[in-house]
């Protein structure tokens, strides 16, 4: 039986952490766990010497050729948000996903997707931080804040950071099944499945009235003199 091929986009200034991510789940031999061995591929839009924004460089050993066969490519994040794709990546995606490869963007990696325009009509999601600038660069994205992950069949995107995870642990219950799926997050020590989204990290704004100011500033004033006594007045 083949092995499925998974290519990783890495681009120069990449997060190590984001780049460990499919990594960490589709790079290493996981067979003992009811996985199939991945032809695992890290490719660049050049082969070669890549630095991350953690000061460390990375040699890349694939081109954009390693995604002409791949049945998943997975774009791990992204930066120049409002910048065009170069050509040859945004060909290369759009090859991938008409002979129906998976696309797959985890966190800020949505905006280069939505950038090839294979994300036009559909739902997706990124980062909470980031939504409102993608509704603005692509206002016909269907752009979901609030859930850690969006699957729509042939393209899944994740929330920021950690939300990576657990979108390609989805992959993984969704492909291979929930057995597998549960022997890997016990293995990598991750929850199988996390409950809510990502708006309970959302910084949301908090509506002042004057009785709310009142009684911040008169617990304010309790804590600056606790070695007083205080009426309930």
């Amino acid at each position: 039986m083949t092995a499925p091929i998974i290519a990783v986009l890495a681009f120069d200034g990449i997060s190590p952490f984001h780049l460990s991510v499919p990594c960490l789940v589709f790079g290493a031999d996981r067979t003992s766990l009811g996985l199939p061995r991945f032809d695992f591929r890290v490719c660049g839009i050049e082969e070669g010497l890549i630095r991350t924004d953690a000061g460390l460089s990375i040699m890349v050993p694939h081109g954009l050729a390693a995604l002409e066969d791949a049945d998943m490519v997975i774009i791990p994040s992204w930066k120049d948000l409002e910048a065009p794709l170069a050509k040859p990546l945004e060909d290369a995606l759009g090859r991938a996903h008409r002979r129906g490869a998976l696309i797959v963007g985890l966190c800020l990696g949505t905006f280069a997707i939505a950038a090839a325009g294979l994300l036009s009509g559909r739902k997706a999601t990124t980062h909470w931080a980031y939504t409102e600038q993608l509704r603005a660069l692509h206002p016909d994205i269907s752009v979901d804040a609030d859930v850690l992950y969006v699957d729509d069949g042939d393209i899944v995107t994740s929330a920021g950071v950690a939300a990576g995870l657990d979108c390609c642990l989805h992959i993984v219950r969704a492909r291979y099944g929930a057995e597998a799926a549960l022997r890997l997050a016990r293995h990598v020590v991750l929850s199988p499945h996390r409950q809510g989204g990502q708006a309970q990290f959302i910084e949301r704004p908090v509506a002042k009235s004057a009785k709310a100011d009142r009684f911040t500033g008169a617990l304010d004033a309790v804590r600056a003199t606790l070695g007083e006594t205080h009426s309930l007045d």
